[in-house]
């Protein structure tokens, strides 16, 4: 980050409440401590209420991080950390293994039954500039443990799969409530910013992966060739190139998707480059425009957000939202906030979602969250069965 300071690198008090940590493969991020919080608001906001902060003088690292949530119309919660460096390492909880109860909510009947009314939407969605083209349809699962759960073991434990963005990122938690934290291991960057460059790396159409070479290969061919996530993938595609078309100078993106490898999942990914018209927009700027993209909401995105609120039995809060950090120059990174859970004292809400477009069909999106699922349930060692 160009504008922290070496000087600001010192060993904070070791609060694990306020730990935040964002490991990609490429760079490492971990602070401690809050030294200041951003008045919170909605994302159409975020870029000038950060430009506001960072115009005003104040002591502290010249950077804020933290977490967007889904709802872009919902208050966001970043922070000015009180230092930049790895906070002192807090006796190690037990991570619940065999004696934790796993509870799916909505069960896998009930998520299919959603699926089919989401298809008969989008079937007989009226013709338009605003007719439903997709909209994504999470499912949770709830872990209670005999024990507290570690958030910093548990992304240990997600570091495992070196090709994903681990990250811990503290979440607002009720008085009297313990400390709650958003815990995940995203593949999918919403987006970067260096100077006038732009990175964004979206996914969207994804098939189980299981290991087995020539099984692997079939299951590629046919992710490369479904007409169905190759339309999913172009919605996203289109609907960042149409975010970022108005602030660039420059933009490309590669005429056909190529494939992105997790330790259990194959997506179809595309890599989109840019150059920023003015020093002046910033990676925050850039997260507010874009988020939440059709890869986790749907396309149009007010039709898809409303279509959410009437099929899903939940609130989101800050899963499919974006985590990353920013500083006062304008640099910064933006995840997708997917395979992820929200983790407090015993019990954590593990999330996981599906495009859904005309011609889904309601088990196969069951399998793709339950596959969507087993990086979480691997780091816990909770298997498919002990699921209620």
């Amino acid at each position: 980050m160009s504008a922290v300071r070496a000087g600001e690198m010192r060993d904070p008090a070791g609060d694990v409440a306020s730990l935040f940590r964002l490991h990609a493969p490429d760079r490492r991020l971990t602070t401690g401590g809050i030294h200041e919080r951003l008045p919170p608001g909605p994302a159409a906001t975020l870029g000038a209420r950060v430009a506001a902060f960072f115009a005003a003088r104040r002591s502290g690292p010249e950077l804020l991080v933290g977490a967007l949530p889904f709802d872009p119309h919902h208050d966001d919660a970043l922070y000015q950390p009180a230092q930049i460096a790895a906070p002192a390492r807090p006796a190690a909880l037990p991570t619940p293994g065999p004696s934790c109860a796993a509870t799916e909510l909505p069960s896998a009947d009930d998520y299919a039954d959603a699926v089919a009314r989401c298809v008969a939407m989008l079937r007989h969605a009226p013709a338009g500039p605003d007719a439903l083209h997709k909209v994504v349809l999470a499912r949770g699962l709830r872990v209670d443990s005999a024990t507290p759960i570690d958030p910093g073991m548990l992304a240990r434990r997600l570091a495992s799969d070196a090709s994903v963005t681990t990250y811990v990122v503290p979440l607002p938690a009720a008085s009297g409530e313990p400390p709650a934290w958003l815990v995940g291991a995203t593949p999918e960057l919403l987006v970067s910013r260096r100077g006038r460059a732009v990175v964004s790396h979206p996914l969207a159409g994804s098939a189980r992966r299981v290991g087995h070479e020539a099984e692997d290969r079939r299951r590629t061919d046919a992710l490369l060739a479904s007409d169905k996530d190759l339309h999913e993938h172009r919605l996203v595609v289109e609907a960042i190139l149409d975010g970022l078309a108005p602030l660039c100078s420059q933009l490309q993106a590669p005429p056909r998707p190529s494939l992105h490898a997790t330790a259990t999942m194959w997506h179809l990914a595309t890599r989109i480059t840019g150059t920023l018209k003015r020093d002046d927009i910033s990676s925050a700027t850039l997260a507010g425009v874009l988020h939440p993209t059709p890869a986790v909401c749907g396309t149009p995105r007010l039709p898809a957000l409303q279509a959410i609120r009437e099929l899903e039995p939940f609130d989101r809060g800050f899963y499919a939202g974006a985590v990353g950090w920013t500083d006062a120059s304008g640099d910064g990174d933006w995840y997708v906030a997917i395979r992820c859970a929200r983790v407090q004292g015993h019990t954590m809400h593990l999330f996981a979602g599906a495009g859904i477009v005309a011609d889904s069909q309601p088990a196969l999106e069951v399998d793709e969250t339950a596959a969507k699922f087993m990086a979480l349930r691997n780091a816990l060692g909770i298997d498919d069965a002990r699921a209620a």
